[in-house]
């Protein structure tokens, strides 16, 4: 079958569109920059970078119902004029997948002359408005939002296929973020190609998709991130917020560039855009009003373009100029720009190094910082590469990473300061850093001294040889700590060790990060001993051995229903083989803590080596959970003995302890009161704020 007229209209208006573009931009940005646009048109993206899409085939129109809901949370507007295949596909795919918050649907008919009016009389729970008269999208998405009863309002184009949950994901970036006001989902072609991660827009007002034609699995654009705006095919505004702001300005009528106007109207009002890659929707770019920029309603993105630019002036000052690269002008020019680079993704779940890496992450977020992470192994990691993606760090993997030395050549100018998780990570990437970031700040984050962590064991061992290694590493670490520009310890003993091993060496205390969660359970409805702590770590398998043959036995004794619980991942065979002794429950890894810490009624912390903060007193003291722990466990922590922790060494006496804790509600009751106020006081994202404001942003 041959192209009919329209469809050699279509491309005749794209192949003159792109000639009149590609000149305008060769006089505005240069033969290169020009180039670099024109090449991205016929970007390819292998396969295997390309999403799995929920597509639709055309089938003919028969009735079918769409979601709705007589209390909707959120209220799906979308503007039609003519083009009813794709509105049928469309409210398709909604049926097919509807969304878990309770939605209504409503269809804003711009006075349509095809099958639209009659076919959608037959499509149930939709609600359906017919315009008088045509005329626009600003106004057919106004009708449609003053008819709309969500907490939310919704715009979706027609000429969209969204996919499985993007509603949902859309609506929960209000939830996890603070100050949102609008929020966009991520645009794909249908060959699988990104058409929008997100808006920029540069001094001069114009408009720009970024990356258009890349892959969606990009790490540039698979998190959540400020964006300049959203483009109106699939975003989302709270009502309330929508009709203060008096809808879509009607100067821009009828279309074009009025959601680049709302969006900085929402940031006028103290708010955020922000881009959510969880929400996936393919959008047929171009099916109602073309792409010519010469004729038809694409006419007035030239002209709305000029109102735009003249209405936010003085806003307008504040953006990147045009010939900005758009990885640096994706980051609003006021915020500053970390990279974090540790071993691997970090696993909060696992371990409390991992819990502290996120929380400092989102500490930084939350103080507005753009924030890139490298994991050396540049593995993707599952669930725990999203929750960063979620929480809004630019998270990088293979394939797209390339090697180190090419990475930070190209994106080395976009940071601050760069944050370097562990002195053997440092030596490796401290030359490339020098070289191709010689204007950021390198700090060197310990996570805990690593040679004061060997020499204790080497000593409690009684080994010439681990002694020996233990003084290799302090060597390498001491080198690392005097070539950073500043070096992050987790506590007061760590800092005074440095004043004497490394005395010229900048040295600030940021110690274990946590939520603080409340209280659990009380204390008459918690049971049994709990033991949090991943098995590479060695001082975890050297504790859980000891407890388990030398203090449990005893306990068991007093408290003969008493259990213990082993947390941990990876634990050897002669851990798990623990569990055939009486009382001991080897679990593995538990994804959700929250259960044991709300419900065992004291934790144990017997380690007998060790250097740093322990994340797992800290974790249990934020739940309220009363500790039992060596001193060795409980160093550098601001705990006093008796009032918030039990501290001991020796085995019986550490049985007796866990006993005391365990049997006596005054006590227990005391030191879980006085837990929690320290981890509030010493341990929470605010205590360490003011030290990531100086050293990491350089602020105050």
């Amino acid at each position: 079958m041959g192209l009919s007229w329209t469809e050699l209209r279509f491309f005749y208006d794209r192949g003159t569109g792109l000639l009149r573009r590609g000149l305008t931009s060769l006089r505005t940005r240069g033969i290169q920059a020009t180039w670099q646009r024109v090449a991205r048109q016929f970007h390819r993206v292998p396969a295997t970078q390309r999403p799995d899409l929920y597509l639709l085939q055309p089938e003919p129109f028969a009735p079918f119902a769409v979601p709705f809901a007589q209390q909707p949370v959120a209220s799906i507007v979308i503007p039609v004029y003519n083009q009813f295949a794709h509105t049928h596909g469309c409210l398709r795919a909604l049926a097919a997948h509807p969304p878990k918050v309770a939605v209504e649907i409503i269809v804003v008919d711009d006075g349509s002359s095809d099958e639209t009016e009659a076919s959608l009389a037959n499509v149930a729970g939709l609600r359906y408005h017919r315009r008088k008269q045509n005329g626009g999208f600003i106004a057919a998405c106004n009708d449609g939002a003053s008819l709309s009863r969500g907490d939310y309002v919704v715009f979706l184009n027609n000429d969209t296929v969204p996919q499985p949950g993007w509603l949902d994901a859309l609506l929960d970036t209000f939830v996890e973020h603070t100050d949102v006001g609008l929020a966009g989902a991520q645009l794909i072609y249908p060959d699988g190609r990104l058409q929008e991660a997100g808006g920029i827009v540069f001094s001069d007002g114009n408009a720009h998709n970024y990356g258009r034609f890349e892959s969606p699995n990009d790490p540039r654009y698979r998190h959540v991130r400020d964006a300049d705006y959203c483009s109106g095919a699939a975003i989302a505004v709270p009502r309330a917020l929508f009709e203060r702001l008096g809808g879509f300005d009607t100067r821009y009528a009828p279309a074009y560039f009025e959601d680049t106007d709302l969006a900085f109207a929402v940031r006028a009002a103290g708010l955020r855009t922000l881009y959510q890659p969880a929400s996936r929707v393919v959008h047929l770019e171009g099916v109602t009003a073309g792409t010519s920029v010469e004729s038809g309603v694409k006419a007035y993105q030239v002209r709305n373009r000029a109102t735009f630019a003249e209405k936010w002036h003085d806003a307008l000052q504040r953006q990147w100029p045009l010939d900005t690269r758009p990885d640096i002008a994706a980051t609003p020019a006021d915020r500053p720009r970390v990279l974090v680079i540790d071993s691997e993704t970090p696993r909060p779940d696992r371990d409390s190094a991992s819990l502290r890496l996120v929380n400092l992450m989102r500490l930084l977020r939350d103080e507005g910082a753009q924030v890139s992470f490298i994991p050396t192994d540049l593995n993707h990691a599952g669930h725990d590469t999203e929750r960063l993606q979620a929480l809004g760090v630019e998270t990088w993997y293979a394939p797209f990473f390339g090697t180190p030395a090419a990475w930070i050549r190209e994106h080395g100018a976009r940071f601050d300061t760069v944050v370097v998780c562990r002195h053997y990570v440092l030596r490796e990437w401290l030359p490339l850093l020098r070289r191709h970031a010689p204007q950021a700040k390198v700090v060197l984050d310990t996570i805990d001294l690593h040679y004061l962590r060997e020499r204790r064991g080497a000593e409690l061992a009684n080994d010439a040889s681990l002694m020996r290694a233990s003084e290799r590493t302090r060597k390498l670490e001491l080198e690392m700590i005097a070539r950073a520009d500043a070096t992050l310890v987790v506590s007061e003993v760590e800092r005074t060790l440095l004043a004497q091993d490394a005395p010229q060496a900048r040295v600030e205390v940021v110690s274990n990060l946590h939520q603080v969660n409340g209280r659990g359970h009380p204390f008459a409805q918690r049971h049994d001993l709990v033991f949090v702590g991943g098995f590479r770590h060695p001082p975890n398998a050297d504790a859980v051995r000891w407890f388990a043959t030398e203090v449990f036995p005893r306990i068991r004794e007093r408290l003969p229903q008493v259990r213990f619980h082993c947390i941990g991942a990876e634990p050897p065979p002669d851990i798990a083989a623990l569990a055939q002794q009486p009382g001991i429950e080897v679990h593995g890894h538990v994804p959700d803590l929250a259960p044991y810490m709300d419900g065992a009624r004291v934790a144990v912390a017997p380690l007998r080596f060790g250097a740093g903060v322990k994340g797992k007193v800290n974790l249990s003291m934020a739940h309220g959970q009363p500790v039992v722990a060596t001193a060795c466990a409980v160093e550098g922590m601001h705990l006093r003995n008796g009032e918030d922790v039990l501290a001991v060494d020796d085995a019986e006496a550490f049985a007796d302890a866990v006993v005391r804790a365990y049997s006596d509600e005054s006590l227990w009751q005391r030191l879980s009161d006085n837990g929690l106020a320290n981890v509030e006081r010493h341990f929470s994202l605010d205590a360490a704020r003011d030290v990531v404001r100086r050293v990491v942003l350089a602020r105050g």
